[in-house]
């Protein structure tokens, strides 16, 4: 066991992060950076994994890394059906729904597929998915939307947002299923969710519509304005969608995806990105107050993650509008590879079986 090395893998839009633990400890940690031109070479994001795979082998050998002692390859999870949260070995059937993108195209997608390519090299080396962002837990009045041709699905940060309420709950001598939290993840996407006693009951679908704007989605829109604008001639469905998520947010008031920059921006006297960087945090403690009333006001605390949770004046803005529900902890940053190994330890030390993906 003490040999044996874990291999955690979290693919971004323009990077991909790897690390190596052998057991809890982290003995090598990469993010491997791709330009826009090796990227835009792919026509779709799975064509890029057999690129991305070769690379974090390269990077593992010039680490000295012995690639033969990887024992467990697990990958960030993609846009697949929607699962319960959990540990799932990489299958024939979850490779094809990664490769399809059956609830849409993204980075993610290729968590998976590098997983299982890598593993499969190897010799008894398995390959998993831990808590992908499609982990549906939503209970059946939060999928009501106001028409039957439009059901609110639960797309959100489910690896970071699981991993830090457990982080908490062991923080305060407590199980994660005994508690009812709210976490929001502050990054360059924003979902907030309802955590009833280990089930995330309802949350916004953060990926392309729902909930707070962020530094590179729109969130929710006036959605008169949105139909008006899809039938104006002026944009093709892809410049839309686009606007929407990696154009929205803060890269389309003020031209950059950078929290940290708009906030420096605002403190030096820039009142757009003042106005801007609190109308964001407005944004996402009202999300927090809906959340309050899905937990019917029994809510034991308020946790706050990801790279924006850094921002002290954020953070304060926020606060101060939703210390009256319950404490406020703060968490920054999104520990996934951390996150992701653990997911994966468990499976190796035999503390959860991996569920099997239909």
């Amino acid at each position: 066991m003490e040999s044996e090395l874990l291999l955690a893998i979290n693919p971004g839009s323009t990077s991909t992060k790897i690390a190596v633990f052998r057991n809890t400890k982290e003995i090598f940690l990469k993010n491997i950076k791709h330009s826009c031109d090796e990227i835009e070479k792919f026509e779709r994001i799975t064509d890029q994994y057999e690129f991305r795979k070769n690379i974090i082998l390269k990077e593992l050998i010039d680490a000295d890394i012995d690639v033969k002692s990887i024992h467990i390859v697990v990958g960030r999870g993609g846009l697949v059906k929607p699962i319960k949260s959990g540990v799932y070995e990489v299958n024939d059937a979850l490779i094809n729904d990664l490769k399809v993108g059956v609830l849409g195209q993204h980075a993610s997608n290729l968590g998976g597929l590098i997983a299982s390519d890598i593993a499969n090299s190897i010799p008894n080396a398995r390959a998993f998915i831990a808590d992908p962002v499609v982990v549906d837990e939503l209970e059946e009045i939060a999928r009501v939307s106001g028409h039957p041709e439009f059901e609110r699905i639960s797309i959100f940060h489910a690896l970071n947002q699981k991993a830090i309420a457990r982080q908490h709950a062991r923080a305060v001598a407590q199980t994660y299923e005994a508690l009812n939290l709210i976490v929001a993840h502050l990054g360059g996407g924003i979902s907030v969710g309802a955590h009833c006693k280990g089930r995330v009951i309802d949350v916004n679908q953060a990926l392309d519509g729902d909930g707070p704007f962020s530094p590179e989605r729109t969130g929710g829109l006036p959605v008169g304005s949105l139909v008006k604008m899809c039938f104006s001639g002026k944009y093709t469905e892809k410049q839309i969608k686009k606007m929407i998520t990696g154009k929205g947010g803060l890269v389309a008031y003020l031209g950059t995806n950078d929290a940290y920059e708009v906030e420096k921006r605002a403190l030096g006297g820039d009142e757009k990105a003042k106005l801007i960087y609190e109308a964001m945090a407005y944004q996402v403690a009202k999300e927090i107050g809906a959340m309050s009333t899905v937990l019917k006001g029994n809510v034991d605390a308020i946790l706050l993650t990801g790279g924006i949770a850094y921002g002290k004046p954020f953070v304060e803005n926020v606060t101060e509008r939703i210390r009256h529900i319950s404490p406020v902890y703060v968490y920054p940053g999104e520990d996934e590879m951390r996150a992701l190994a653990m997911n994966g330890l468990m499976v190796m030390k035999g503390e959860t079986e991996a569920l099997v993906y239909q």
